[in-house]
């Protein structure tokens, strides 16, 4: 069984002398993997091999330690590997991070500090560490760690710390998990959690930019200056707020389905947003649509369940909306007047059934997942299963 990875965020303290080595060595990592994928062939992304070429090189030029060096050709290596993947050119190295293992990297708990191998030798630093920190980090031995270097200026290590994962268990009771925009999820058992805050959230800051950046670049210089600095000052507040609200509802789903022992059943949404940006809608729906953050979701769902032992369906979409769960009629018609925004009307004259649309998929999507175990069942809807990247079940569409 794979372990499960969490990452633990510890914000370091260091000196100023200790703040400038940092600096410089987040500089020389970065420059090294600029090198690296500048002289190395495109096509080679094994590290060993990128190893055998510039090792040597890059040690030279840049005074990293060894270890330094071969995680700068191992990022190379797993960068092109994802450029590859998703078909685009390997992003720039900027200094803002680098990688460490087990031999240029310690935790001690006795006095909650670290030790890092920076350019010039060894250092070792304190940190503001909470009680969430100290739960995770007791008693542990992480081997692998990330500096990292933040926008307002501040230091923080990203302390990657491995354990054993519950083992999940398979039920037969089904929470399925319809996501959209008025209702960011919507389950099968009638909860749901509306997105009109956040979408508020969103249309304010979105405004309240537009406003800054037309002024940043007309008026006096002070006032341009003013824009620019208020303009910073907001950055990342509305990333953080739904950052947020996915951890919260995420987690009030993994407890609930862990208490219940049920699965989770989540659509899969992937390319939505190919498929969406096709159609003709006005630039403000457009722009909400394309800030709706139901990947962050999933991932945190993903995470969470593994952690608590709760298994996770990922089933196609495809007509869960346009299906009444009560009688399984499908609307063959996307058009048809079966769906009034919230509201769904079954077409089955011998159904009729009314109620919420976002319900009314929920179901269907319970429905699907219920067929995992149940296959061949003719009172639920089924699907064939296989498993993605990350190990999840996933029905193909």
């Amino acid at each position: 069984m794979e372990k499960l990875v969490l990452t633990i965020v510890c914000k370091l303290n260091p000196s100023p002398e200790q703040g400038s080595k940092i600096d410089a060595t987040l500089q020389a990592f970065a420059d090294a993997c600029h090198y690296i994928n500048e002289v190395v062939d495109p096509k080679i992304m094994n590290n060993v091999r990128i190893q055998t070429l510039v090792y040597n090189d890059v040690r030279a030029r840049y005074g990293l330690s060894a270890n330094l060096a071969i995680r700068a050709i191992n990022r190379v290596a797993g960068n092109r590997k994802t450029a590859k993947k998703d078909n685009k050119p390997v992003q720039s190295f900027k200094p803002n991070s680098a990688d460490y293992d087990a031999r240029i990297f310690s935790f001690r708990e006795k006095d909650w500090t670290a030790s890092l191998t920076l350019l010039g030798g060894r250092e070792r630093f304190s940190w503001q560490v909470g009680n969430y920190q100290i739960g995770k980090l007791k008693a542990q031995k992480p081997t692998s760690a990330t500096l990292a270097k933040r926008q307002d200026g501040t230091y923080t290590l990203n302390i990657q710390v491995k354990s054993e994962p519950p083992k999940t268990k398979n039920s037969d009771k089904m929470l399925g998990c319809d996501l959209g925009r008025t209702d960011i999820c919507h389950t099968s058992d009638n909860d749901n959690w509306s997105g009109k805050q956040i979408t508020q959230v969103r249309d304010h800051y979105s405004k309240l930019r537009a406003i800054l950046q037309k002024k940043a670049s007309k008026g006096t210089r002070s006032s341009r200056r003013a824009c620019r600095k208020l303009l910073k000052r907001l950055s990342g507040k509305e990333k953080r707020c739904q950052s947020w609200v996915n951890h919260n509802i995420s987690r009030q789903l993994v407890d609930k389905a862990a208490t219940n022992n049920q699965t989770l059943v989540l659509e899969d949404l992937t390319g939505i947003r190919t498929r969406t940006n096709q159609q003709k809608r006005n630039k403000k729906e457009r722009r909400r649509s394309n800030c709706w953050s139901f990947f962050q979701l999933r991932v945190y769902l993903t995470y969470k369940s593994l952690m608590a032992g709760v298994n996770l369906l990922l089933v196609p979409p495809a007509f869960t909306s346009r299906t009444c769960h009560k009688c399984l009629h499908i609307h063959p018609d996307p058009n048809e007047s079966y769906r009034k925004g919230k509201r769904f009307v079954c077409g089955n004259p011998q159904c009729m059934w009314r109620g919420d649309s976002d319900y009314n998929g929920a179901c269907n999507l319970a429905a699907l997942g219920l067929s995992v175990n149940q296959p061949g069942n003719p009172s639920y809807l089924s699907c064939n299963l296989s498993t993605d990247s990350s190990g999840l079940l996933k029905a193909p569409t």
